[in-house]
């Protein structure tokens, strides 16, 4: 006798079929969903270890550009200090030279005459004062041209004042060289050397022209 099943099992086969594949699906979902928050937890992480490089970057620069600044101002610091320096050894250097000078300017300065302003830039001194007359004038510039230590006076100006009811000034403005010291001893080496030169002073310059002749005469 032969058996039919009556039971629906095209339905119950199509509803297990349907079943699987909702679990597959939502294995697929759960899966897609882990991959999709451990891609943002990960994006998350690289963006914050960027940031915090980026902010230690950026630290030290500010720390860096701090530096710079610092070695900058002490950069300048030195170049003041050299500049300072290179004043001071110019000053110490040229101190017996300047005090030479001033020597000879109150040796040339004749009776009558009297300063009022005195320059100096490099070698260069310009002088400006007063005389009772132009024959005044005229002994300073030949005790000025005279000295062993300064040449090549020039009478830039000079005009005639009056000071008050009787008393009539000349007031004048000159310009002056100071010697060399590599001159001025060349010059004390020659007055040492053998064959007719003078030899120095009591004061450490050369003696005057008249000395050296006096002292030829004598030879």
């Amino acid at each position: 006798m032969a058996r039919v099943n009556l039971l629906p099992w095209r339905e119950r086969l199509r509803e297990e079929r349907r079943q699987r594949f909702l679990g597959m699906l939502g294995v697929m979902l759960l899966a897609a969903a882990g991959l999709v928050f451990l891609g943002d937890r990960y994006l998350n992480a690289s963006i914050d270890t960027q940031r915090a490089r980026n902010d230690f970057v950026r630290w030290e620069n500010a720390v860096l550009d701090a530096r710079i600044e610092e070695i900058g101002e002490l950069k300048t610091r030195r170049q003041q200090l050299l500049e300072r320096m290179k004043i001071i050894q110019d000053l110490q250097g040229n101190r017996p030279i300047i005090g030479r000078v001033f020597d000879q300017l109150a040796r040339t300065l004749p009776d009558g005459v009297y300063f009022t302003s005195l320059s100096m830039t490099g070698q260069s001194i310009v002088i400006e004062g007063a005389a009772e007359s132009n024959n005044r004038v005229s002994n300073l510039m030949r005790n000025l041209d005279g000295s062993e230590w300064l040449e090549a006076p020039n009478l830039t100006a000079v005009k005639a004042v009056t000071a008050g009811a009787l008393d009539q000034a000349n007031v004048f403005q000159l310009s002056v060289r100071q010697v060399q010291s590599g001159e001025s001893a060349a010059t004390q080496i020659a007055g040492h050397a053998p064959g007719g030169a003078a030899a120095p002073g009591a004061d450490g310059k050369p003696a005057s022209k008249n000395a050296q002749k006096k002292e030829g005469a004598r030879k």
